[in-house]
C-alpha cells in the first residue's frame, strides 16, 4: 500500500548491488526505448547531431518517467504523485545515462552518421547503454542506500 511520498521504507535499509543493479535495468529500459526511438528518427530524418541528441534525451525522459509512473499508477496512486514520485526516482539515474551514453554515441566516429540500417549504429547504441548501465549501477547504490532515487517507489512498485 503506499504510505504517501514522504515516507520511505528502505531509508534505513542497507542498498545491495543485486538492488542497484535491478533499479538501474529499471530505468535503462524506459531511457533505451527513448534513446534507440530519438536516435533511429533522428539519423533516419538527417537531423544533425545536436538534434538528434535532444531528441533521444526527451525522448529518454519521457519514456523512463512512463514506466516507473505505469506501476506506481497500477498501485493506486493518483497521477499528480505518481508523477512526483517517478521524477523523485529517476531523474538523477536517467540524466546520468542520457550524458553517458549519448557522449559515447558522439566519440564512436561515424556512429551518429552511419544511420539505423548500419551494424555500426547498433553496435554503438547497444555499447553506449552497457556502459551507461555500468555507470549508472553505482550512483543507484548510493542512492538507494540514502533512500534516494528507486528507493522512493521501491516499497509501491517492487513486483514491476
Amino acid at each position: 500500500m503506499f504510505t504517501g511520498a514522504g515516507v520511505n521504507p528502505m531509508m534505513t535499509s542497507t542498498a545491495t548491488w543485486s538492488t542497484a543493479a535491478s533499479a538501474t535495468l529499471h530505468c535503462l529500459t524506459g531511457c533505451a526505448i527513448g534513446e534507440v526511438l530519438g536516435m533511429v528518427i533522428g539519423t533516419a530524418a538527417g537531423l544533425h547531431n545536436t538534434a538528434t541528441v535532444v531528441l533521444a534525451v526527451a525522448l529518454a525522459f519521457v519514456f523512463g518517467y512512463a514506466l516507473t509512473m505505469r506501476g506506481v499508477l497500477r498501485a493506486g496512486v493518483g497521477f499528480a504523485a505518481a508523477l512526483k514520485l517517478a521524477l523523485a526516482a529517476d531523474t538523477a539515474s536517467i540524466a546520468v545515462m542520457e550524458v553517458v551514453d549519448n557522449a559515447v554515441m558522439v566519440a564512436v566516429p561515424g556512429a551518429m552518421d552511419a544511420g539505423p540500417l548500419t551494424a555500426l549504429f547498433w553496435a554503438a547504441l547497444a555499447f553506449s547503454l552497457l556502459v551507461a548501465f555500468v555507470l549508472t549501477v553505482p550512483l543507484n547504490k548510493w542512492m538507494i542506500g540514502r533512500g534516494k532515487g528507486h528507493a522512493v517507489v521501491h516499497h509501491v512498485h517492487h513486483n514491476d
